[in-house]
């Protein structure tokens, strides 16, 4: 089931082809099944208050490629740690990822950056023209929040491409020489290539601008919106917060964290989003991963339906889950978490996403739906939001009440064990390192695996026969792609 993808020129996505949004038919489509109808250089894109939420959509709609938050993004971020086995060698469905030889020109290295950065310009695009013709919506309240959400995106997509292609802030931090090898920032619209040429702005400027987005955002945005569709698959207020929050446990600021995530987090149990959107746990969390995927412990997501697919070889499922379902590339490592008796015992609820096929080897069957791949992929969790209070908390103010019962909300959904106190912890860090466990648990296949690796400054580590590869080496973060140093002559290779 190979196939070729082929690689686009990218000169950061400028190309008037790479401009092309798709839009729901109304807003009763409300994301789902998006359909071309323009493009935002279009003179007539933003003629009626209609198409203002049209190109909006089409902007999510690009968000959710296959090749971006679609699936390979958060497939990447998991197979580059160590809980999964390749075992189909297909060079197409992340094999030079999983085994950390990717190159300038490979595949997956073109392809992510290609999304994000046309994704990333369709918000420029888009910030630029909605503010410039807010008349014809006569609203301004309404477009401050159409461009907060596209401000919303671009964060994210910058996000991405820095815990893919830069340095982590912790090592900008201690190694002040890497703070050169940032991202361009893309910050205006472009229809053309003259523009092309635009160096890398430092880690830091990167960082900056990433929270800019989000602190700019975070007050326009809507407190809730009109269904629980709407607010698992658009930005909203608590969803600036969620992202936020996780943009400062990446760049180890703690407090920073704690300052977002008290915004949506009480001080003690029971924990629910005390504004916008009632964020909680669900008793189960099967039913997270169940239909209609739209609970309120869902932050956002990405939706699919049968008329909008991820793509072949693209969707979750199709990469974790064996025949006939899907391809099955990647079996759970019995050496990796699964493995780990005492944390992940048998009677605990997230076993039963633990598959044992035919072939006596597990594999993930967290996105069951197959061989149309229609489980909504996961971007941000309230699960997420309890673990890095619990971590913060700790690194911030030590074992106290909120951090443990923050850790045990989550254990506890799933694991019948007794719950933690402080006196099972010898040390603080001692209890940091149950909480980085129970992420890889609670986590398993939805992408953040890498995060906490490289957040940390932690070799990724040795799986089957691929080794260890510590943070000092270039292959722990991607290279920039041929594509781009084909068309940017003004931008830096990593060292």
């Amino acid at each position: 089931m190979k196939h070729m993808v082929q690689i686009p020129k990218v000169g950061a996505a400028l190309a008037t082809a790479l401009l092309l949004l798709f839009s729901a038919n109304s807003c009763r489509r409300e994301l789902l099944d998006p359909v071309p109808i323009n493009t935002l250089a279009d003179a007539t894109a933003f003629a009626t208050p209609d198409r203002f939420l049209s190109n909006l959509n089409g902007i999510y709609a690009q968000l959710k490629s296959g090749q971006f938050y679609g699936g390979r993004f958060l497939v990447y971020n998991d197979v580059r740690g160590e809980e999964f086995l390749n075992e189909t060698g297909n060079g197409v469905t992340a094999l030079q990822t999983w085994n950390h030889s990717v190159f300038e020109s490979s595949n997956e290295v073109n392809n992510l950056w290609s999304a994000a950065y046309q994704t990333i310009n369709s918000c420029n695009i888009y910030i630029d023209r909605a503010d410039k013709n807010r008349s014809v919506v006569g609203n301004d309240a309404l477009v401050d929040q159409y461009i907060a959400e596209a401000r919303f995106i671009r964060a994210l997509c910058y996000h991405s491409l820095a815990r893919m292609y830069c340095p982590p802030y912790a090592d900008v931090v201690a190694n002040p020489s890497r703070n050169q090898y940032g991202l361009p920032l893309r910050l205006r619209p472009e229809i053309g290539p003259e523009n092309n040429d635009l160096a890398r702005s430092t880690v830091t400027e990167v960082y900056n601008q990433i929270l800019d987005d989000l602190n700019a955002a975070e007050p326009k945005l809507a407190a809730s919106h009109a269904t629980a569709l709407l607010n698992v698959t658009r930005a909203h207020r608590n969803t600036a917060i969620a992202l936020k929050a996780r943009v400062y446990m990446g760049m180890q600021q703690y407090s920073n964290a704690l300052t977002e995530l008290n915004k949506i987090v009480p001080a003690s149990a029971p924990f629910k989003a005390p504004s916008g959107v009632a964020h909680e746990l669900q008793a189960n969390i099967k039913n997270v991963f169940s239909s209609p995927f739209t609970t309120t412990e869902s932050i956002f997501s990405m939706p699919f339906t049968p008329n909008n697919l991820p793509g072949t070889q693209n969707g979750l499922g199709s990469y974790y889950n064996p025949g006939p379902r899907g391809i099955g590339d990647y079996s759970l490592n019995p050496a990796g978490i699964i493995g780990d008796s005492a944390a992940f015992p048998g009677n605990d609820a997230r076993r039963q996403f633990v598959l044992i096929h035919t072939n006596n080897k597990p594999y993930l069957n967290k996105f069951p739906l197959g061989p149309e791949h229609l489980d909504y992929a996961p971007v941000l969790r309230y699960a997420e939001m309890l673990l890095h209070v619990a971590e913060a908390e700790a690194r911030v103010n030590g074992i106290n009440n909120r951090a443990l019962a923050a850790l045990n909300a989550v254990r506890g959904r799933s694991n019948p064990s007794p719950a933690y106190t402080a006196a099972d912890f010898a040390t603080t860090d001692d209890f940091i390192q149950a909480v980085l466990k129970e992420r890889r648990i609670e986590f398993l296949g939805e992408g953040h695996r890498a995060f906490d690796i490289q957040r940390l400054l932690q070799p990724f580590p040795a799986k089957g026969p691929v080794g260890a590869v510590p943070p000092t080496v270039s292959e722990y973060l991607w290279p920039i792609p041929s594509s781009e140093r084909a068309t940017n002559k003004a931008i830096i290779p990593n060292p």
